[in-house]
């Protein structure tokens, strides 16, 4: 999860104030003296960690908090409008041709990154080329073409050249055809004028529409220096933090790229193609605060609604709704879901469920949960068309025959019927909803009236934040 410390922390610093109608200024120092705890472990600068707490701590006291809303979400309120405001905004990249490229030290992540790019705008429609100029690290040529396989995208590269300006200009020419061309370049162990003199050339050939530095997220408040030098070297549009699935100075990287005038384009939360979010400050500190990104959570179930109807034919989601729900439409479901992404990270991007629910589950709870799902699609490859069909007639001894030949417990395919049953029941009370009773469902979900999340307040709308402002 990403940089989840961070939000945990934050999240049970604002735990005290539930239930509280009104605040007292003892209750916003605490509070306050909790976030400034969570931002420092997070490598965030001292002085910005300061300056963000002594406004959080003036607007709490002075500002009159909406009629009816409560001392936790009024906070809550305001920590998300100064985190969005200190995390900056977004790098502006339109969805249509151009040319971008890659920047940044070695071990940055830029190929990696430049075939999760290139994944991303394929997956908006356009036709994306990944181009490798980097002569200089050995299987750079064959990590980038491997990677660019697997985001199946066009890759160029020429692994007998020397000359990394001339791979650039050949590259540009071969892949002419292609809507987003993405040069990565070589990077060094440190900014050496011999890099520099490289990237200016390739800047020359390819006369980029974007120049992205690529920054390691456990460089932490490092990445300000970094961020500056590039910019005078070679000037930047935005940056991209890699490796922010597992570290804590992730904090440190995110704000301190706000601090040399730059903006984030992209963020690297994983290890395959796939992990790779276009960063939106609201969503994303919304979703550091256990509010849900409900922007981010349709564009991963649209994707992968699509990918599975793309691979099963003319399957569709809304084929569940009709007639009977099957196994067979509990598979696709969950080979649906595995293509979202990990299972904690699209937790977390669901209103209600990410946050504050997550923190009081076991830190093993994701991977079990998920292991139980692996299991459930071993059982079911074991299982007879009939019976994926129609479940109800699987008894005690097909029950042991499925056992047999899946090598799972007996209990675990009983554990099985029963998910399916409980998915069954939910799908025909949906049956049964008209439009209207399916639009009020979703916007109890937006704005967190469902059981407990009634203390979200009206938090977690699609507009410009949760607050829809």
């Amino acid at each position: 999860m990403v940089l989840d410390d961070l939000g945990s922390s934050l999240r049970g610093a604002l735990d005290g104030l539930r239930g509280k109608s009104r605040i007292s200024e003892e209750d916003v120092q605490a509070v306050v003296k909790e976030i400034q705890r969570s931002l420092l472990q997070a490598d965030v600068d001292v002085d910005l960690v300061m300056d963000l707490s002594d406004s959080i701590e003036t607007r709490a006291l002075e500002e009159e908090p909406p009629a009816g809303t409560s001392a936790r979400d009024w906070v809550l309120r305001i920590v998300y409008e100064e985190l969005v405001d200190l995390v900056g905004e977004s790098t502006e990249l339109p969805l249509e041709p151009q040319t971008i490229v890659l920047a940044g030290l070695q071990g940055s992540g830029k190929t990696t990154s430049a075939a999760k790019i290139a994944w991303w705008f394929s997956k908006k429609g356009l036709r994306p080329a990944v181009i490798q100029t980097d002569t200089w690290r050995p299987g750079a040529y064959e990590q980038a073409e491997e990677m660019a396989e697997r985001a199946e995208v066009d890759f160029y590269g020429d692994p007998d050249e020397d000359d990394a300006v001339k791979i650039a200009r050949d590259g540009l020419e071969a892949t002419d055809d292609a809507d987003v061309q993405i040069v990565d370049t070589a990077g060094r162990h440190a900014l050496e004028d011999g890099l520099i003199d490289e990237l200016e050339d390739i800047e020359s050939v390819a006369d980029p529409d974007h120049n992205l530095l690529v920054l390691d997220a456990a460089i932490g408040q490092e990445a300000k220096e970094q961020a500056s030098r590039f910019e005078d070297a070679v000037g930047i549009d935005g940056v991209v933090i890699t490796k922010l699935d597992g570290t804590a100075k992730g904090g440190g990287a995110l704000v301190a790229v706000n601090e040399t005038d730059s903006t984030i384009a992209f963020l690297g939360t994983g290890e395959t193609v796939k992990d790779v979010e276009r960063f939106e400050p609201s969503g994303f500190i919304s979703r550091l605060l256990g509010m849900g990104d409900l922007q981010q959570l349709t564009e991963r179930v649209e994707r992968a609604m699509e990918e599975t109807q793309a691979e099963e034919g003319d399957w569709g989601p809304e084929d569940m709704l009709d007639g009977e729900f099957t196994l067979k439409d509990m598979r696709k479901q969950m080979e649906a879901m595995n293509k979202m992404g990990p299972l904690d990270q699209v937790m977390d991007m669901i209103p209600g469920l990410g946050g504050g629910m997550m923190d009081q589950l076991p830190d093993d709870a994701m991977d079990v949960t998920q292991e139980r799902m692996r299991d459930f699609e071993v059982i079911m490859d074991s299982m007879t068309e009939a019976e994926l069909e129609n479940p109800r007639q699987i008894g005690r001894s097909r029950t042991e025959r499925i056992a047999r030949g899946s090598g799972k417990p007996k209990d675990r395919i009983r554990e099985l019927l029963e998910q399916h049953k409980m998915m069954d029941r939910t799908l025909n009370q949906f049956q049964g909803m008209g439009d209207a009773d399916m639009e009020r469902m979703m916007k109890q979900m937006e704005g967190g009236d469902m059981g407990d999340m009634g203390d979200m307040g009206g938090m977690g709308g699609m507009g410009g934040g949760p607050f829809g402002d």
